[in-house]
């Protein structure tokens, strides 16, 4: 008697427990429970590519995910992925619930068939499916969530809005068998998803969360004050306040109308995030940025997370690497994972953007000439000399053979060294004299090239390990009136970047300005009917 009350204590136990794993699992899968247990079929499914064509003819709007589904059932000796000896494997139901969560990934998407779908995991239905279209629905579903959530928008239109940066090269049969091994990894799989993607997921939900909650209120400006500081006292600096306490750059809401110390360093952290000089001046811009609607907020980082699927993880994953993030006007030197280096920029203006690529340094230039552009000598040089002849000479220029270039000097707009990483936009990081412009909010004004506050830091850090190039010898050269090249035993990868929103380690969320307006084009891909 006593050995069968324990087996039923056990029995009751281990039903407790699988209810509260399968309860967990599909809680916000439209309140659908996965109840229906599919029987084990009698015989193996057979699956061919006759079949897979039968059936896209049957689900027609399918049909994308022939080519994929022929591959991914090749990959598999054209065996069943989705049964096993009791029926579903546990993995559909993870899988199933996962795509019915796709608002938590940035994403607005439904599957094609989704109620055909639902009828293989509950008991709302009169019909039950063929063991074959069940099978084939469910890979269709893996191959719909794998695009969606890994891999992003198609390749062409990515190319389009501006995107060069190569695209990673994602197997959907490679990643369903790491899948099966490690069903933890569908919620986070570093080795297939670029890290940043994760961050801005975690940050959409606090800020999904504070719309739920009513979002902010919007901040009344006093029209008859032009800006805000510290000792200052005003309705506006209460309603200041309680906007930066609720997106955490105050821990709390003190419900005061004077701005005081604890405001300042709210106010601090909120201009440190948006881009903003870091002063505790507020102006009526910056209350305009507060006001800015949480809806928008949560689009610009499901834009983000967009630009994240595109990213090969390996990427930062080189030994030493520079990234520029054209938006925040930062470049990050990274070597083992840690950043070494930050520096502001200049980017290319909005009539020469910076084009968003990747490439590989070969070689440093130390005092450098200045080539300058023939449409540079066209618009600004020959005026210049029609004004004065003695221009050249007066700028240290000179003309070879029908070129004008820049000597090496403190006048070059090159600064002390460039970078070079060969490509066809003639696009380079290098130097500038003129330090006092980096510390200008907007860092726009370029003709495309990126200009680098700390790029004498920066030759310093790249040529650490190298004997051949001491301190005193690249000092030396960057100092010279002589240009002299630097060749890099190793090529050190670059990568320009457009990001609008950025979330450091720590968890915390940066936005920047839109500079070249693509994060509505991106959108508008993003969220059309086509795509979803």
């Amino acid at each position: 008697m006593k050995q069968l009350y324990i087996s039923f204590i056990l029995l009751s136990l281990s039903f407790s427990n699988s209810y509260a794993y399968q309860n967990k699992t599909t809680k916000a899968v439209d309140k659908i429970v996965v109840t229906k247990k599919t029987q084990p079929t009698k015989t193996p499914i057979k699956i061919s590519n006759a079949i897979i064509a039968n059936f896209v003819n049957k689900y027609p709007n399918l049909k994308t995910y022939r080519s994929d589904l022929n591959n991914l059932y090749l990959k598999r000796n054209y065996k069943s992925i989705w049964f096993g000896g009791k029926g579903l494997i546990e993995f559909a139901n993870l899988l199933y619930a996962k795509t019915n969560e796709l608002e938590q990934e940035g994403l607005q998407s439904k599957f094609a068939y989704k109620n055909k779908i639902n009828s293989i995991f509950t008991e709302k239905t009169t019909k039950n499916l063929a063991s074959v279209d069940t099978e084939l629905l469910l890979s269709a579903m893996y191959l719909f969530y794998a695009q969606k959530v890994y891999k992003g928008i198609e390749s062409d239109k990515i190319k389009e809005i501006g995107w060069l940066i190569p695209q990673k090269n994602l197997s959907y049969a490679t990643l369903l068998s790491y899948l099966l091994v490690d069903p933890k990894a569908l919620d986070k799989n570093d080795t297939a998803q670029f890290n940043q993607y994760y961050k801005l997921r975690e940050v959409l939900k606090k800020y999904r969360k504070i719309e739920q909650n009513g979002g902010w209120n919007k901040i009344v400006r006093d029209t008859l004050v032009f800006e805000l500081k510290p000792g200052d006292s005003s309705q506006t600096i209460g309603q200041i306040r309680q906007r930066l306490a609720t997106t955490g750059d105050l821990h709390s809401d003190s419900k005061s109308n004077r701005y005081d110390q604890e405001l300042i360093d709210g106010v601090i952290n909120f201009k440190k995030r948006n881009g903003y000089n870091e002063d505790p001046v507020i102006t009526f811009s910056q209350i305009s940025r507060m006001n800015i609607p949480i809806e928008n907020y949560i689009k610009t980082i499901m834009v983000n997370m967009e630009r994240c699927r595109w990213i090969d993880p390996e990427m930062t994953k080189a030994a030493q690497y520079i990234i520029v993030n054209i938006p925040s006007y930062k470049l990050f030197f990274v070597r083992n994972g840690k950043t070494e280096l930050e520096s502001n920029v200049f980017v290319g203006g909005t009539m020469n953007e910076t084009v968003i690529f990747s490439g590989n340094i070969n070689y440093m230039v130390f005092s450098p000439y200045w080539n300058i552009p023939t449409s540079i000598v066209q618009s600004e040089i020959k005026t210049a000399l029609e004004q004065n002849k003695n221009y050249l000479v007066e700028n240290e220029m000179e003309s070879i053979k029908g070129r004008v270039r820049q000597k090496p000097g403190p006048k070059n707009p090159l600064g002390k060294v460039k970078f070079i990483f060969p490509n066809s936009n003639d696009i380079y990081l290098h130097g500038s004299p003129s330090k006092s412009l980096f510390q200008s909010e907007y860092r726009a004004y370029s003709h495309g090239c990126i200009n680098v506050n700390k790029s004498e830091e920066l030759a310093y850090l790249i040529l650490k390990d190298n004997t051949e190039w001491p301190v005193e010898r690249i000092k030396s050269a960057m100092e010279g009136g002589k240009e002299i090249t630097c060749m890099l035993k190793e090529k050190l990868p670059v990568h320009m970047g457009y990001f609008t929103a950025w979330v450091s380690d720590s968890g915390e969320i940066s936005f920047f300005n839109d500079i070249y307006e693509r994060d509505d084009r991106l959108a508008e891909i993003l969220f059309s009917e086509d795509y979803n």
